[in-house]
């Protein structure tokens, strides 16, 4: 049986670590993992902020996700928003998720990010 979701993996290309962790920790709010060293071996960076967990792993032909994407959900979402475009990231509103204010930005490798908060 399920249970929860452990982490969301996304794809980064090689070399953007120290980009990754300047959105991540710096923009985002959330705290670097260690990785194991066999992993740590392979590239990339670990991310957690409460329950969520987010991996960004690297790839040599790497395409950012352009329509999957996490969903997450975040406390004082006009704030959120505000926190982010004074850092450079693309805010997109997006209304169409009843009970919900919505954003849409991607990171510094263009992944595609969901920002959410129930009404």
């Amino acid at each position: 049986m399920l249970s929860a979701i452990d982490h969301v993996q996304l794809a980064a290309p090689p070399g953007s670590e120290a980009a990754l962790r300047a959105y991540y920790c710096g923009v985002l709010g959330m705290t670097e993992v260690t990785k194991p060293p066999v992993l740590a071996a392979r590239g990339g960076c670990w991310f957690t902020s409460g329950a969520v967990r987010l991996h960004l792993g690297t790839e040599a032909a790497f395409r950012p996700a352009r329509k999957a994407h996490p969903g997450l959900r975040v406390v004082d979402i006009e704030a959120f928003g505000a926190r982010l475009a004074a850092a450079g990231a693309p805010v997109v509103w997006d209304d169409d998720l009843p009970g919900h204010r919505r954003f849409f930005s991607e990171d510094p490798v263009g992944n595609r990010l969901e920002f959410l908060e129930p009404l």
